[in-house]
């Protein structure tokens, strides 16, 4: 099957199947006569499985752990047992911060007065405030964790599919 087929049969698109090939997710195909990539069922397994893993919003590295494990089924499954731990844990903390998060959101929320008549926004005169100490140093407004691509370990770093 050619790759839009194969981006089809997954429901993956077409530059992350080539995005897993470049990163050695997935082995490069056999090319017909004409250049076109040509895939087979161990493809379509081996997408699935990653797919089933990044649904379970595991890191491309997690992914390339397991996949190993994948190719040596007779090999002792102690480091997967620990990949899924480690990555229960990311979640674990990942759901503590987004707790911390939504309590922050819904203080924030309750600065707003709707009936204000000429009056600044609430929220954003929060948003906008100045964050200093009695020493006058600046005092940060929240983690430095970013909820917008961050990778286990390495907040703020991007994260790809």
């Amino acid at each position: 099957m050619k790759i839009g087929e194969l981006a089809a049969a997954t429901d993956t698109a077409v530059e992350t199947i080539r995005f897993y090939e470049r990163e050695g997710l997935i082995s490069e195909p056999a090319r017909t006569d004409s250049n076109y990539r040509q895939y087979g069922p161990a493809h379509v397994q081996r997408l699935a499985f990653i797919r089933r893993c990044r649904s379970l919003d595991m890191s491309l590295d997690e992914v390339r752990v397991l996949l190993r494990f994948l190719d040596r089924p007779a090999a002792d499954c102690g480091e997967v047992n620990a990949v899924l731990d480690e990555h229960i844990e990311h979640v674990a903390r990942r759901v503590r911060e987004l707790k911390v998060l939504e309590k922050q959101l819904r203080e924030l929320r309750a600065h707003c007065n709707s009936e204000r008549k000429g009056q600044p926004c609430g929220i954003l005169e929060e948003l906008n405030a100045d964050r200093r100490g009695a020493d006058g140093a600046r005092r940060p407004q929240s983690s430095g964790h970013t909820h917008v691509g961050a990778v286990h370990g390495r907040p703020g770093a991007a994260k790809r599919s």
